[in-house]
């Protein structure tokens, strides 16, 4: 393995240990499991969104102007690509919600919902772990901020699947997103895109962090706590602006 692979391989690859080991664990943590909802979600929700405002929003500028070159046909495809991640994931947790609601009433439970919710996490699980390769600022520090920011997600996308979900998360679900991190970090290794192609993967990362992270924290059943939120966001902003 040539040297400049097994340089970024070392701490990308604990960077995915470290991001599937928060899904495996999570529910062993009182922030996952408590009811009713632990304030420390809010807190992770608002760091995660933070990173994307402050940190992924603005480098979409950059991007922006790498995908003109290449798809010139739409002036604001870096956006339009973020708002496809927003609405592919709102689709996903309306499916999960109605297949519930059909199978609650059918008194049975329906696995096909099971496995579409799962897999739509995993294929974004593996996108977070091939990012965490082709960042678009190659640094430690940059891998460090991506990487905080995504396990704290992590623990919120956690607690929405492990509600919706319950038993079958736990024996499987929970698994197969930790596999789906380190598969999209082995990707990143084999597989080099080009500039253009890493710009729209975040694009699509930041409209889905930002959809995930608010269907748990505005509906009134979820609990949100507005305080945590903004102590998350604040100090995360902060974070990410001093450094």
């Amino acid at each position: 393995m040539p040297q400049s692979v097994v340089s970024v391989a070392a701490p990308t690859g604990l960077a995915a240990i470290a991001l599937a080991a928060a899904h495996v664990g999570a529910r062993r943590l009182r922030v996952s499991a408590a009811i009713p909802r632990s304030a420390w979600l809010s807190v992770a929700g608002g760091a995660a969104v933070a990173y994307v405002f402050v940190h992924i929003l603005p480098e979409l500028s950059a991007g922006q102007a790498t995908l003109e070159g290449t798809i010139g046909f739409l002036e604001h495809h870096a956006y339009l690509v973020a708002l496809v991640g927003f609405g592919t994931f709102y689709g996903v947790e309306r499916l999960a919600v109605i297949g519930q609601d059909r199978a609650r009433l059918a008194d049975f439970g329906d696995e096909s919902i099971f496995w579409i919710h799962i897999t739509a996490f995993a294929g974004y699980n593996a996108l977070i772990g091939y990012l965490l390769v082709h960042r678009e600022t190659p640094s430690t520090l940059s891998l460090v901020l991506f990487a905080v920011a995504m396990g704290l997600h992590f623990l919120v996308n956690d607690y929405g699947l492990r509600r919706h979900h319950e038993d079958a998360y736990d024996r499987r679900g929970r698994w197969v997103l930790a596999l789906a991190v380190l598969v999209g970090w082995a990707i990143g290794l084999a597989v080099d895109v080009p500039e253009a192609a890493v710009a729209t993967l975040f694009a699509f990362l930041a409209g889905s962090v930002i959809l995930n992270v608010i269907k748990e924290e505005l509906p009134a059943e979820r609990d949100g706590r507005f305080w945590a939120f903004a102590v998350g966001a604040t100090a995360y902003s902060a974070v990410l602006l001093v450094v």
